[in-house]
């Protein structure tokens, strides 16, 4: 059988060493040789002997913030031995290896898999204040590697300068980066013209650091890293 499907690209990606590796841009795989952390749903192949456990959010002190919060990411354990293939709506995926010291804020709807050596806790971004929605975010530290999913190619910024993002094309940042929150009048971007730009809200960061930006601007939803609009933080507890 014949057909450019088979070429050496679309073959399985081999390596002597256990973890995660990119197969392709929009696919991860993880050679598994004991236990990891992915997205509920994320698992579209595997091979060998896997066991696969939900986990809610990671614990009930990580499901209550969530049903506060609307933050956080569904998660299960994937243990055992054999190789595990993940990805998710064919976005692009990035891999992150953090090293004691280092921490980084994600928006919850961005993780796809993560080494179960991390720690991670839902917590506010700093300076949003509570009438702002998009207020909490998942803060990942410890020695491992994070695997990420960015809707099209993202652009990392160097935070050497007083730096702007769309809070809706903010994927991460620098957890010790200084942020704030503003309305785009604030910044002279509320009106052009007289007509309104769209942007309602401009996320601020400085200090030193990076954030990675996404190409797009996609609503917030229920559980992927922001604030249920309706229904206030008792009814999101309850539902």
């Amino acid at each position: 059988m014949r057909s450019s499907l088979f070429s050496a690209e679309n073959l399985e990606q081999e390596s002597a060493q256990p973890g995660m590796r990119l197969q392709n841009s929009k696919m991860l795989k993880i050679e598994l040789n004991g236990e990891a952390m992915a997205r509920v749903g994320s698992m579209v192949a595997y091979q060998g002997q896997v066991q696969f456990q939900a986990l809610g959010s990671g614990g009930l002190g990580k499901f209550l913030k969530q049903k506060l919060t609307g933050e956080g990411v569904p998660l299960m354990k994937v243990s055992g031995q054999g190789d595990v293939f993940l990805a998710e709506l064919a976005k692009d995926v990035h891999i992150i290896d953090l090293e004691p010291g280092d921490a980084l804020s994600i928006n919850g709807s961005s993780v796809l898999a993560f080494d179960s050596t991390l720690q991670y806790d839902i917590r506010m971004v700093g300076g949003t204040g509570m009438a702002a929605s998009g207020l909490f975010n998942c803060v990942f530290s410890g020695y491992g590697r994070i695997a990420i999913t960015t809707k099209g190619t993202p652009v990392v910024l160097n935070v050497d300068q007083p730096t702007y993002v769309d809070p809706q094309a903010a994927v991460c940042w620098s957890a010790s980066l200084q942020t704030g929150y503003h309305r785009a009048e604030q910044l002279g971007l509320g009106t052009l013209l007289g007509r309104r730009t769209g942007e309602a809200f401009t996320m601020s960061f400085a200090g030193q650091g990076f954030v990675v930006v996404q190409p797009s601007e996609e609503p917030p939803v229920m559980g992927s890293g922001a604030q249920e609009q309706q229904g206030g933080l008792l009814g999101g507890l309850l539902s």
